[in-house]
């Protein structure tokens, strides 16, 4: 099972700072809850996988959680996985098109 996600940026009301991997772009804070749904089910995809594409990616969640989830998948996906691109826990795989993920090496 992956490991427990660095220290996220928890804030008040039960919230989440999910960070974007560009320094010059802002975070968007979210569910803490539906952040951490997230967070185990791309992990656990791409864990699963070893490298898996990004629309294979939002289809994996999808058939693991979207039976439980209240919320626009994909875009959760989307914001999720820059959080953990930015933490160093998921990487892009380079010069893929399109874009393929795996887990990093601190993961």
């Amino acid at each position: 099972m992956p490991k427990e996600c660095p220290t996220a940026t928890q804030m008040a009301d039960n919230k989440i700072l999910a960070r974007h991997p560009d320094p010059e772009k802002q975070g968007v804070s979210i569910d803490a809850e539906k952040y951490h749904m997230i967070k185990d089910a791309i992990l656990s995809a791409v864990e699963n996988a070893g490298e898996l594409g990004f629309t294979d990616l939002i289809d994996e969640v999808d058939a693991s959680i979207g039976d439980q989830f209240d919320g626009s998948i994909p875009w959760y996906v989307t914001t999720v996985k820059l959080d953990l691109e930015a933490r160093g826990l998921l990487e892009r795989v380079p010069r893929a098109s399109p874009q393929r993920l795996v887990l990093s090496e601190r993961s």
